[in-house]
């Protein structure tokens, strides 16, 4: 993961994001089909970028920071092909909300 944040910098208010994988098996290992299992609504930010700019120019950081547990919205986010990783772009604005450390 901190390879591919350090190859690709999302620009302005942009956020590099990978999804957590569904699980494919339950507890006692019975395999869950791939239209049974329910999307996946968090992941963890791999790269920020610098942040959104004010019309004055004034700086706006974005709310994330990397390795922070995020919140993702059902549908949205740039889908892109990282490492053999599925990687997603979203904008600051668009993150629901972060989890708790």
């Amino acid at each position: 993961m901190a390879g591919a944040g350090k190859r690709l910098i999302p620009l302005l208010d942009r956020i590099l994001v990978e999804r957590f994988v569904p699980e494919t098996r339950t507890k006692g290992g019975i395999m869950i089909p791939e239209k049974a299992q329910g999307k996946v609504h968090r992941g963890t930010v791999v790269a920020v970028g610098p942040g959104a700019r004010k019309e004055n120019g004034e700086h706006i950081p974005p709310a994330v920071n990397v390795g922070d547990e995020v919140l993702l919205p059902e549908y949205g986010g740039t889908k892109i092909e990282i490492d053999n990783k599925d990687m997603f772009l979203f904008r600051d604005s668009e993150i629901l909300g972060k989890w708790a450390k």
